[in-house]
């Protein structure tokens, strides 16, 4: 009898302590959070960071940098996610499977790699995956309009930095286009035909030269759309399946 009580008594210590580890564990966040990043100066930039809802830590997931349009900017840290890829990752949210970051550039500035917005946004990026623990193998880039332009601009200072990129309805980088070349980096490129003729003249040239350089480049051009050709690109299920093809490990090979 005094085994079986002290055995009873040792169960009855293991479930409390048990139940007061579950207690203590922090819950794991995900979908749509807030978050802040903290510059050298001690000012505080918001952002926007969505995490899957079937991430678990450990599970090492790819990770997502969003750059919205001009017409987005500003502190609000809410319209960043209200066009564009946003709107897409809501729907989806059951199944997204990459850590997406959404950081606001302040609306009187642009995604240009040298400025301060793509070096904060490179910054909350960093911060995303040290916080989640994601992938380095899997780090894309995308944007829309100007956020196009810093995806460019930004890819171009680094190229082997990402899996592969993904700009829209923007002008492509074009004294730049050794580095991808060189970095073999994935491109998939979307524009409307519509857009304006400098911005469609320069897509198609950009497509030539890597199409020629053997680099892995897709370009999608919609019939009859004008600038907005983001709703449709993002919307695409191909899209998503072919950036989880690409690494940054293939890109070196």
């Amino acid at each position: 009898m005094k085994s079986l009580s002290l055995r009873l008594a040792l169960a009855a210590v293991y479930l409390v302590g048990f139940a007061f580890a579950l207690s203590a564990a922090e819950p794991v966040e995900r979908g749509f959070l807030n978050r802040v990043f903290t510059d050298a100066e001690g000012n505080r930039h918001s952002f926007v960071v969505f995490v899957p809802m079937k991430y678990e830590p450990g599970s090492k997931p790819p990770t997502l940098l969003s750059l919205h349009g001009a017409g987005d900017g500003g502190t609000n840290n809410i319209n960043q996610i209200m066009v564009g890829l946003g709107p897409v990752v809501w729907k989806r949210r059951a199944t997204f499977p990459f850590v997406t970051v959404f950081p606001q550039c302040r609306a009187s500035s642009n995604w240009n790699a040298g400025g301060l917005d793509a070096q904060w946004a490179l910054a909350m990026l960093k911060q995303t995956q040290a916080e989640f623990d994601t992938d380095p193998d899997r780090v894309y880039l995308t944007g829309l309009s100007m956020g196009g332009t810093g995806t460019w601009s930004i890819a171009t200072k680094d190229p082997s930095a990402w899996a592969a990129i993904v700009p829209m309805c923007a002008s492509p980088n074009l004294p730049g286009v050794e580095k991808f070349i060189a970095a073999r980096l994935p491109v998939w490129n979307f524009c409307g035909d519509k857009d304006r003729e400098g911005i469609v003249k320069a897509n198609r040239e950009m497509q030539a030269i890597l199409t020629k350089a053997g680099v892995e480049a897709k370009y999608t051009e919609y019939p009859g759309v004008g600038h907005n050709c983001w709703d449709e690109a993002y919307a695409t299920d191909a899209l998503y399946k072919w950036l989880l093809q690409q690494t940054r490990s293939k890109n070196q090979r």
